[in-house]
């Protein structure tokens, strides 16, 4: 073989080695404060892993608080364009764009969010692959129980929407307040306390574990609840995702460290943490000395006419958009029984 040849290929195998040795440094980017259950309880663990996985060839380095610039909405794009290498967002904040995930957030779709977040991926695999092809999604998940918090007055039933400004965070949990008689307002969750603060909106739909995160216990009077046993009034979809060039440059090995740790496991993992963290930040709430009320059952099923609406309309509105919007609701419906059992 040529000398010449013969070092320019040890060079390039030199340059190979060299670049499998390499500390990957994945830049992972979401809205929420530092303290947060999200960062504490999921994205450390999981970059302590997969740092412990690579032998300490690949680790993160967190930015909360959107700390890398733009706003929540735009989570989505940084991670597409590459500016964050990972993000944790919800695909519901650039409505329209991502129509397959949005089922579960119709209203009474889920109760436990770890095994309805497996279901999560798992539809995902079936129903949601164009929609995020330009992603490389590490995890779908929901959160626990949603339910409704406001200033105003203790809500019981329908009748006490009226006249309300109320937040939710996506289309279809908008379209949820709207029916039920309140004004709706979207709006991010980093957003809501300000908006509570100033009487922009008069309450709020979340789950427990975000509310003294961003200290809206302390902002809050009256807690609305649901039987936890049921069907929850209404649940959020979460995606961490990763920008796919990123992906694509790791070695052959460090590849299989991020598949080990993505999926329906990691998914349900989110979610089970979800669950957990529920019943400590309700506790903040009663210590707070706040009020709650429950929805009675038979009030209930006067919600869930107004949810079995909402979803036949979604099955029209995705058959409008080339979807199979039956298949989709009925598919979705399936999975989340068949993760529960």
């Amino acid at each position: 073989m040529n000398k010449t040849l013969i070092t320019a290929a040890f060079a390039l195998l030199g340059s190979t080695a060299a670049l499998a040795d390499e500390t990957v440094i994945l830049k992972v980017a979401h809205f929420w404060p530092p303290t947060a259950m999200s960062q504490q309880k999921v994205l450390e663990p999981w970059c302590a892993k997969i740092e412990q996985q690579s032998a300490g060839r690949m680790k993160c380095q967190i930015y909360p608080a959107m700390q890398l610039g733009g706003t929540p909405p735009q989570l989505i794009q940084q991670v597409q364009d590459g500016v964050a290498d990972v993000v944790w967002t919800l695909p519901g904040y650039t409505a329209g764009r991502y129509p397959s995930m949005e089922v579960f957030e119709l209203p009474f779709m889920t109760n436990r969010a770890e095994s309805a977040s497996r279901a999560a991926w798992q539809y995902y695999e079936q129903f949601g692959r164009d929609d995020f092809a330009k992603l490389k999604p590490l995890a779908f998940h929901v959160h626990d129980e949603g339910y409704v918090h406001n200033n105003k007055r203790p809500i019981t039933k329908m009748a006490d929407f009226r006249g309300l400004k109320m937040r939710a965070p996506t289309r279809l949990t908008n379209k949820m307040i709207a029916a039920f008689g309140a004004t709706p307002v979207a709006m991010p969750l980093p957003a809501v306390a300000e908006a509570i603060s100033k009487g922009v909106v008069d309450g709020y739909v979340l789950p427990w574990e975000v509310i003294p995160a961003v200290k809206l216990h302390e902002m809050t009077r009256f807690h609305s609840e649901t039987d936890a046993s049921l069907p929850s009034l209404y649940t959020a979809v979460f995606v961490i995702a990763m920008n796919p060039a990123k992906y694509d440059s790791l070695p052959d090995d460090l590849k299989k460290v991020i598949d080990a740790n993505s999926g329906a496991d990691f998914s349900a993992s989110v979610g089970k943490a979800w669950d957990e963290s529920a019943p400590p930040a309700r506790e903040k709430a009663v210590a707070h000395g706040n009020q709650f009320a429950k929805i009675d059952n038979d009030e209930l099923a006067k919600w869930r006419k107004v949810g079995d609406k909402l979803a036949a309309d979604w099955v029209k509105e995705m058959d409008g958009k080339g979807y199979q919007g039956q298949a989709m609701l009925d598919g979705a419906r399936g999975l989340i029984k068949q993760a529960a059992q």
